[in-house]
């Protein structure tokens, strides 16, 4: 017998409607039909308190339906990964630095010397979960790159790299 089946079964021997049932349960009498029907499965804590409310053993539902169980088995641990990315989610969003070292970086190009070494710690701050990382990355090399241009500008006025020769005569 399958567990919808079961669960059909189980109710009507103890006199109660889904409407009943939905309202101990806190859900639509829709999902108990979908449950009776064989259309979708409760969730591990729903067939916890239908077992409780039915007064019938877990066991005694999901007998010989091995193949629910290990539905249900597959379906927690779907939960559990999921909650687990949620909550990274949620942490890495309340200490988003995309924004921030976005700045830095653009700032970082103002400055040509500071630049070299502003572009490599973002960089090295930025994360994969940042909201801006493709951006920080580009920002941080285009920082990089144009304090390098800008480094070699300064210096090649300083030492007069590249100009044509001076010739002074004296007279």
């Amino acid at each position: 017998m399958l567990l919808g089946e079961k669960l059909k079964e189980t109710r009507q021997s103890k006199g109660l409607s889904q409407s009943t049932v939905a309202e101990h349960l806190s859900i639509s009498r829709q999902s108990i039909s979908k449950w009776e029907n064989n259309s979708s499965y409760p969730d591990l804590d729903n067939l916890v308190r239908l077992s409780k409310y039915y007064e019938i053993s877990i066991d005694d539902l999901l007998n010989e339906n091995q193949e629910l169980k290990e539905k249900i088995a597959e379906n927690e641990l779907h939960i559990k990964e999921s909650q687990k990315k949620l909550d990274h989610i949620r942490s890495s969003s309340e200490r988003d630095e995309g924004f921030a070292l976005l700045l830095i970086s653009l700032i970082g190009c103002l400055v040509a010397p500071l630049g070299l070494v502003i572009a490599p710690l973002v960089l090295k701050k930025n994360k994969a979960t940042n909201t801006f990382y493709r951006g920080v990355v580009a920002a941080s090399v285009v920082c990089f790159l144009v304090s390098l241009w800008g480094g070699y500008a300064l210096l090649s006025t300083i030492f007069h790299w590249g100009a044509p020769p001076t010739v002074e005569y004296m007279g």
